[in-house]
């Protein structure tokens, strides 16, 4: 059915940049909800950014507003998330999540979420 695979992770320095890549198979991204979420170590996981089915909207979480950008690209059905003046704060597990029912992205927590991706780890070093 639905599958969501993450890519773009890896090691960056402090104020560095990295554009995650989340591709959808088995489904038509456009139509969904699609957000971005981390979770690092003995921490909970946490919204970043999210973008609604197209035309609607984007959030993000405060502490990456300016400095992180989620965009679609609907000819490859892929959503991406653009990273930029990295901070050792951002290291985490970065997972990719999607709901239709959820299309507006009028909710914002993990379990409204129906389909995840298997997380790619952002590490940002000091």
């Amino acid at each position: 059915q639905v599958q969501l695979v993450e890519s773009g992770g890896g090691l960056v320095q402090t104020g560095g940049s990295l554009r995650l890549s989340c591709a959808a198979s088995g489904v038509t991204f456009s139509s969904y909800a699609v957000a971005w979420f981390r979770q690092a170590p003995g921490k909970e996981r946490e919204f970043v950014a999210g973008i609604a089915a197209s035309g609607i909207g984007t959030y993000y979480a405060d502490s990456v507003k300016d400095r992180f950008t989620i965009s679609r690209d609907n000819a490859k059905n892929t959503v991406n998330l653009q990273m930029s003046s990295l901070k050792p704060e951002d290291t985490a597990v970065y997972y990719c999540a999607a709901d239709r029912g959820n299309y507006r992205l009028a909710y914002r927590r993990p379990g409204k979420f129906t389909y995840w991706g298997q997380g790619t780890q952002v590490t940002v070093s000091s």
